[in-house]
């Protein structure tokens, strides 16, 4: 990827953007649009991935209306998670197939290299913010260790003995090769909202925020900047922002 155009779209409502992403994803298998980034984020959302079960939802009908909630199930890989004002959500349209590939399904290892990848923006956009990050093997996602999450004064610190958790990703490659879904990093969203579900279905998981281990906070913009700038120089593109998603 030569170049890959960046998109703030502000708060957006799930089903919005799921479309919008197949709007766009056509687009660019069909050569007609260039890589693409969206950022966002949306109102209070559980989503489901391929691998989600329902007893992962903690909360009954009645607590999910009260704090307005949605559920949607969706066909990204992983399990559930939460989406909300105050994270900070990618979804990253990128062509990963090689020239002449065959369609169905991209080569694992293909796969897994993306979603390391997006691991490593989101651990380098993390470090420039002031917080060491890193991965979990066997585990998706992005992780603080137990010294750096103790950090957090709203947390329980018996439940820091391990690493916690400050980013997710759920992804899908489409049959032309086309990313969708992406990451979700938690900034300063509501963290009550975690209390609903089994995170990714990991029980013993602690979610933080950067609202956890910064004082002052950074700003959605001023994380949305270094996301930016550690994308281009993970993927070797370069970023170009543009106002309006319908132009190229």
């Amino acid at each position: 990827m030569d170049r890959c155009v960046v998109h703030r779209l502000g708060r957006m409502a799930y089903d919005e953007a799921w479309q919008l992403q197949e709007r766009l994803a056509g687009e660019i298998a069909r050569g007609n649009r260039p890589p693409s980034l969206l950022l966002l984020e949306h109102p209070h959302t559980y989503t489901f991935g391929r691998r989600a079960h329902a007893e992962n939802l903690l909360w009954d009908a009645a607590e999910l209306e009260r704090r307005e909630v949605s559920l949607r199930w969706v066909d990204r890989g992983g399990d559930v998670t939460y989406h909300g004002p105050g994270q900070l959500v990618g979804y990253p349209l990128l062509p990963l197939a090689q020239p002449g590939w065959p369609g169905g399904r991209l080569p694992q290892a293909d796969f897994v290299g993306y979603l390391r990848k997006l691991e490593e923006t989101l651990i380098l956009a993390l470090f420039h913010l002031g917080v060491p990050a890193g991965q979990r093997p066997g585990l998706t996602g992005v992780w603080v260790q137990a010294d750096v999450a103790s950090r957090c004064p709203r947390c329980d610190p018996s439940r820091l003995k391990e690493p916690a958790k400050v980013a997710s990703i759920g992804v899908k490659v489409d049959a032309h090769g086309v990313s969708r879904h992406g990451f979700a990093l938690n900034v300063d969203p509501q963290m009550e909202y975690w209390e609903g579900i089994i995170p990714c279905g990991l029980k013993q998981v602690t979610m933080l925020s950067l609202a956890d281990l910064l004082n002052p906070v950074p700003t959605l913009g001023q994380v949305m900047d270094q996301v930016t700038a550690a994308f281009g120089e993970v993927f070797g593109c370069e970023m170009a922002e543009l106002s309006r998603v319908d132009s190229v």
